[in-house]
């Protein structure tokens, strides 16, 4: 009988279902897809079932040693502007069947983690745009740049393919640095694209994602949904309060004041209440809040290419470089600086 892998309690992972695409790419070079898949201890019989799942460090740890194998530090860039529905399955149907760009990122979001957990997927009002963002949790999973640029350019041509082959974002982020070569990407997602940001997103025209392409096939799209639905609780995958707030916090920090009273109000509770449930979890919007900043600190200052500390402190939401010195000595007792090359 084959091994099914499926149950996963709280560690990060990912559907092969997801990765079919990268996996694809190897197909014509088997001698290296056999080196990286058992460097990476990834059997090809787990590949083979697209509901399994594997480790996502594993799988993000393969995808950076992929680009470099290819000797294509765009590869997942590349690889996500030639992605399909069918590559993500009952979510890309889902995707595909939306009557709007808006309410195929809402369906997006609410069952990324049907594919993969301890991802931060927010799609919020802002203005005049909306913005989809998208963030492993995992801050010890690092390097991870290829897995997102890959996400956020297949995401691109989801809308492009099921929508309009001429759209385009008005702005992309990535919380990695600026690779040598930016017109890349530029060109990938026909928008200014910036580096070094609190997370990656895509900020779009509220008046382009809400024009009604097609009728919804609400039948359909709520047998897809039960059983995507399925797939997250086969999986146990919960939601606390505090990962609710640590993704309101990775979506906003950086771009307004984030407080205890917005973050209750984006929420739908008073911050008494949220203060309260987060007590009970043994932490706190502050604690919180600090753990992200230093997390989100350490790997930018850790990073390749340089930016400056005003940069930085800007990037974590603080007023000046001398707050955030401050609070950075407060953690780790010295003054910040760069330990990358």
């Amino acid at each position: 009988m084959k091994e099914v892998h499926r149950r996963t309690g709280n560690v990060a992972f990912i559907r092969v279902a997801a990765i079919t695409p990268l996996i694809h790419q190897f197909d014509r070079r088997q001698e290296k897809a056999r080196v990286l898949l058992a460097r990476h201890r990834l059997p090809q019989s787990l590949l083979e079932d697209p509901y399994a799942v594997i480790p996502l460090q594993r799988f993000i740890a393969f995808f950076e040693d992929a680009a470099e194998a290819l000797e294509d530090p765009f590869f997942g860039a590349k690889l996500g502007s030639v992605f399909k529905p069918a590559d993500i399955g009952p979510l890309g149907m889902l995707f595909s069947l939306s009557p709007t760009i808006k309410d195929a990122f809402e369906r997006i979001s609410k069952f990324v983690n049907s594919l993969q957990n301890s991802t931060s997927s927010q799609f919020v009002e802002d203005g005049d745009s909306f913005v989809w963002t998208y963030r492993i949790a995992d801050q010890s999973i690092w390097p991870r740049r290829q897995d997102a640029e890959y996400s956020l350019a297949a995401s691109c041509q989801l809308v492009r393919s099921n929508f309009s082959s001429t759209w385009k974002p008005d702005e992309v982020h990535f919380e990695h640095d600026a690779p040598a070569d930016p017109d890349v990407l530029r060109r990938i997602f026909r928008a200014p694209v910036l580096f070094r940001q609190s997370s990656n997103r895509m900020i779009m025209r509220t008046q382009e994602i809400t024009r009604v392409y097609r009728s919804d096939n609400k039948e359909l799209a709520a047998i897809l949904e039960r059983h995507i639905a399925d797939l997250i609780e086969e999986t146990e995958v919960g939601q606390s309060m505090a990962s609710k707030v640590t993704a309101l916090i990775e979506h906003y920090v950086g771009r307004r004041p984030v407080t205890i009273g917005f973050l209750a109000e984006e929420l739908g509770m008073n911050a008494r209440t949220l203060q309260r449930q987060l007590e009970r979890e043994g932490t706190s919007v502050r604690s919180l809040m600090q753990t992200h900043r230093q997390q989100l600190a350490a790997n930018l200052l850790a990073a390749g290419k340089k930016s400056s500390i005003s940069e930085i402190a800007e990037t974590l939401g603080y007023a000046d470089s001398a707050v955030f010195g401050r609070a950075f000595k407060t953690w780790t007792g010295h003054a910040p600086s760069r330990t990358g090359k």
